[in-house]
């Protein structure tokens, strides 16, 4: 998602190199370039107009700051007005003064709305808020079977009829259910189709009329494009919406869907799914969506989802191990665990600042093959050999043993040996907590204190070599300034 916005928005930048301030004259080719990137985002074509022209009048009304050329001040000026344009806070769910807070789920068959319900459930209980599931989609086949299978997956209870039941009244006997277990808040998951009828509208607008929701969901699919924006214009007029759901931010589309509903409807987009698993919901920061786009970034989310990941008491006790040099493969194969719970490399690695775009898929699938093949060594290796990886340099018969066991070669697990060896010693070198991720023991990504495949260093078993004009992300071996090496022996373990 937004990858071929950000790479058009860079060449927009482009246009302003060697340029000593903005002008009406140089800012014409940007201005030109924006335009093109925004549309072929497949954004809706009245907001790119509006957008541009918002851009061109605080373009052309700033103020000269000293220290900062043109382009710079153009990407700043580019950034608030996305930030505007997609509602510029982050608009939490409603709250109900009394219990329960009624949520009722609107959108077309095959947005992904029932999967959302259960994401926004599992979201909502990790907040501590007791949470009911209503399944009123009759029509669907096996719809009332997926909540219900979603339901057992996250421990959420789900509020059933069946299929012959009117969905209007399940709706109602559902909330004074919740009202009777005292359940904070409701989450009623309606019917869809593959496009909107009058049925549909008047069975939604029932619904809504008998529950009094105190927010209606419009779930759109982010890979629609400029339909996204007709479709949120059209429930909202008809049925009145108070924000949407995002779902599909994580695939190929153009993304334009993102930076179109709120200025159609008006109403804030309050999460954005960003996966296929049921964990894979976040709420949506204006702010934070423009500095991904722009390819700056996003430390925020990072940070949340390494707090999510990361036992505070374990990893104190990792920083133990790593400053001691004790660190074993049992401990590498909890962190790269807990970095699969953050998602996946890509997904982390867009994350990064000035990391979008820098290395490529391939290379992102290549190093994902590689964990796979470490994490089958690590597991053919005995529990003695995992706890003192020193048994493994000594002893050709032990590596032999274990590839044999994995179903590679001897080289392979002599090189993964020796890579956790260096590893082991940098990550040691490293542990004073420079840059360290909060609950992650000061070595930057759980457990990957050498950093991520083809970028100097790698996994153990990876060599990846640093990317072209990269010089390293701090604490993650890419490069950056060289340390000069202590003379005193360090505490690692014995050579092959």
């Amino acid at each position: 998602m937004f990858e071929a916005l950000s790479e058009r928005l860079e060449g927009a930048w482009k246009k302003l190199r060697g340029q000593d301030k903005i002008s009406d004259a140089n800012i014409q080719d940007a201005l030109k370039e924006v335009r093109r990137a925004l549309l072929e985002a497949d954004v809706n074509l009245q907001v790119v107009k509006s957008f541009i022209a918002d851009v061109q009048e605080q373009a052309l009304g700033a103020e000269v700051i000293a220290g900062v050329n043109p382009g710079q001040q153009f990407i700043k000026i580019v950034n608030d007005e996305l930030v505007k344009l997609m509602g510029d806070t982050n608009a939490p769910l409603a709250h109900a003064d009394t219990a329960p807070t009624v949520v009722l789920m609107a959108g077309l068959q095959g947005t992904g709305k029932t999967t959302a319900a259960a994401k926004l459930a599992l979201h909502l209980r990790k907040e501590k808020r007791s949470t009911l599931l209503v399944a009123t989609d009759v029509y669907r086949p096996a719809a009332v079977d997926q909540l219900i299978t979603l339901g057992r997956q996250i421990d959420v209870p789900v509020f059933e009829m069946g299929t012959d039941a009117n969905p209007v009244e399940i709706a109602r006997l559902g909330i004074a259910k919740a009202k009777e277990d005292g359940i904070d808040t409701v989450i009623v998951d309606t019917a869809g189709r593959l496009q909107i009828d009058p049925a549909m509208m008047a069975e939604l607008a029932d619904i809504k009329t008998v529950i009094q929701p105190h927010e209606v969901l419009l779930v759109v699919d982010a890979m629609t494009g400029q339909e996204a924006a007709n479709l949120t214009r059209t429930f909202h007029e008809q049925i009145g919406i108070t924000g949407a759901i995002l779902t599909k931010m994580d695939g190929d589309s153009r993304g334009g869907a993102a930076l179109s509903v709120r200025q159609i409807s008006g109403q804030p987009i309050k999460f954005i799914g960003v996966g296929e698993k049921v964990e894979a919901l976040q709420p949506f920061y204006p702010d934070r969506m423009a500095s991904r786009i722009l390819g700056m970034g996003d430390v925020l989310t990072l940070v949340e989802k390494a707090q999510e990941a990361v036992d505070i008491a374990d990893a104190e006790k990792l920083q133990k191990k790593i400053l001691e040099a004790q660190f074993d493969f049992d401990d590498f194969l909890k962190q790269t665990r807990l970095m699969k719970n953050m998602g996946s490399l890509g997904g982390i690695m867009k994350l990064i600042p000035g990391m979008a775009g820098k290395i490529s898929d391939d290379q992102l699938q290549q190093g994902e093959a590689q964990l796979k093949r470490v994490e089958a060594m690590i597991n053919s290796m005995t529990r003695d050999e995992r706890k003192n990886p020193e048994l493994l340099s000594g002893s050709p018969s032990r590596r032999r043993r274990i590839a044999k066991g994995a179903g590679y070669q001897e080289k392979d697990v002599s090189k993964l040996v020796s890579d956790f060896q260096k590893m082991r010693t940098l990550m040691q070198q490293m542990g004073s907590g420079q840059f360290g991720m909060p609950g992650m023991g000061g070595g930057g990504f759980p457990g990957m204190g050498s950093g991520f495949p083809g970028m100097g260093g790698g996994f153990p078993g990876m060599g990846g070599g640093p990317q072209p004009g990269f010089r390293g992300y701090p604490s993650m071996g890419g490069g950056g300034k060289k340390k000069k090496k202590p003379n005193k022996k360090k505490k690692g373990f014995g050579q092959l």
